[in-house]
């Protein structure tokens, strides 16, 4: 599969997106979104209350409920935006899940290497408006969009799955019984961290892909793809929201319910393949639903505040929405 079908978009089309009000105006770059490498503001009253520590050799953010190990809890791995384990947003966000009875592990899929922030470039609200002030804007966005394109060079499929791998092991072990209780483990995900759910939810031989996600081809010839035991599933069920960086051929294989979140006209995972991930789960008679939500950022389902009341009810709903799925799953 070329690159082109990849849920990426190019920087000049992005310059032509209509803002969200209440958002950033920048929905940068051509594969990740300002959400995938900047937090929000986090919302007044709200501080983490869990712990980074090492799982499997893993560097992870761990929140569990209150009442466990008293109380029965299942087993949950929340998989990030490019901001990583570090993030107060995210860990406020693995928080919200202990809260509901699961025991979160975040890890850090970037290996202490979160995503170039983002957050320097200036606001259309205060940048000039001259020519050249739109030139000097559109050259930053430039040099910005080569910087995450270099980070994600460094964090691609085959440098992440193994630690997801070293992870979900880990877990089974120190948190048996919590794994045992859900019947396996779940796994929620955002922007980067939403296509590692598909590959978690999948059986799928190993797979070589560019730094954009789309596949390699194989090459018969030279014996790759013969005598490769396949993998997976490693989930019981899982949901991912506003996933970037996700190719059709992702949705091949699933063998577990999944819930998707999606905004709509969203540049990082467009309608074609949205759309084409739902013809592929139907016919293959994969459990799933898909919400899309209107009149929203990319990023919006991650914890951060808003001014925009449809922004902030969509967030709640898009929360609602997950914890509905891996309860009733």
């Amino acid at each position: 599969m070329a690159d082109a079908d990849v849920a990426t978009k190019a920087p000049e089309s992005d310059a032509q997106e209509t803002g969200i009000p209440g958002d950033t105006p920048a929905q940068t770059g051509p594969t990740m979104g300002e959400h995938c490498t900047s937090d929000r503001p986090t919302p007044a009253g709200l501080a983490p209350k869990g712990e980074l520590r090492k799982l499997g050799g893993v560097d992870v953010y761990l929140a569990k409920p209150e009442s466990y190990p008293t109380n029965p809890s299942k087993l949950l791995l929340l998989l990030s935006s490019g901001t990583g384990i570090k993030s107060t947003n995210n860990q406020i966000q693995a928080d919200r899940f202990a809260d509901e009875g699961f025991v979160v592990v975040m890890p850090d899929l970037f290996e202490g290497n979160p995503a170039p922030n983002s957050s320097l470039v200036p606001d259309a609200e205060t940048s000039g408006t001259s020519f050249l002030d739109k030139v000097k804007l559109k050259a930053v966005e430039i040099v910005k969009s080569f910087v995450i394109d270099e980070w994600l060079a460094r964090h691609t499929e085959e440098k992440v799955m193994p630690i997801l791998e070293k992870v979900v092991d880990a877990c089974k072990g120190e948190f048996a019984d919590a794994v045992g209780n859900g019947g396996g483990i779940y796994a929620v995900g955002y922007c980067f961290g939403g296509r590692y759910v598909l590959l978690l939810a999948s059986e799928r031989g190993q797979v070589q892909t560019s730094w954009t996600g789309a596949k390699k081809a194989v090459d018969e010839e030279a014996g790759e793809g013969f005598g490769l035991a396949k993998k997976g599933p490693y989930i019981k069920a899982g949901a991912l929201a506003h996933a970037t960086l996700v190719s059709p051929d992702d949705f091949k294989g699933l063998k577990v319910p999944v819930s998707l979140v999606c905004v709509e006209n969203d540049p990082m995972f467009p309608d074609a393949v949205r759309e084409s991930g739902e013809d592929i789960l139907s016919k293959e008679n994969v459990e799933h639903e898909v919400q899309v939500y209107p009149g929203v950022p990319h990023g919006f389902a991650v914890i951060g505040d808003y001014d925009n009341a449809n922004i902030k009810d969509a967030q709640v709903t898009a929360f609602e929405q997950i914890l509905r799925w891996i309860k009733e799953h």
